[in-house]
């Protein structure tokens, strides 16, 4: 999967959302779970997750994240 720009990026951005809250920046942290719940709630997501959706939309990682960030 290298340089293909296909594997879905939850568990390094729920990693940042553990540090942000362990960290005291609450606020940050639930934004980061809001732009992740928005992004797979709007069914643009990865194709691991696509695959398992009914009408999801696939999208690559870094559009993935661009969502995240929409969601927000």
């Amino acid at each position: 999967y290298a340089n293909k720009d296909v594997v879905n990026p939850g568990s390094v951005v729920l990693s940042g959302e553990m540090m942000l809250r362990y960290m005291g920046w609450i606020e940050a942290a639930d934004l980061v779970l809001k732009g992740l719940n928005g992004a797979i709630g709007g069914g643009r997501v990865t194709y691991d997750f696509a695959r398992q959706m009914q009408g999801a939309t696939e999208i690559k990682c870094s559009e993935f994240g661009d969502a995240i960030i929409a969601s927000m």
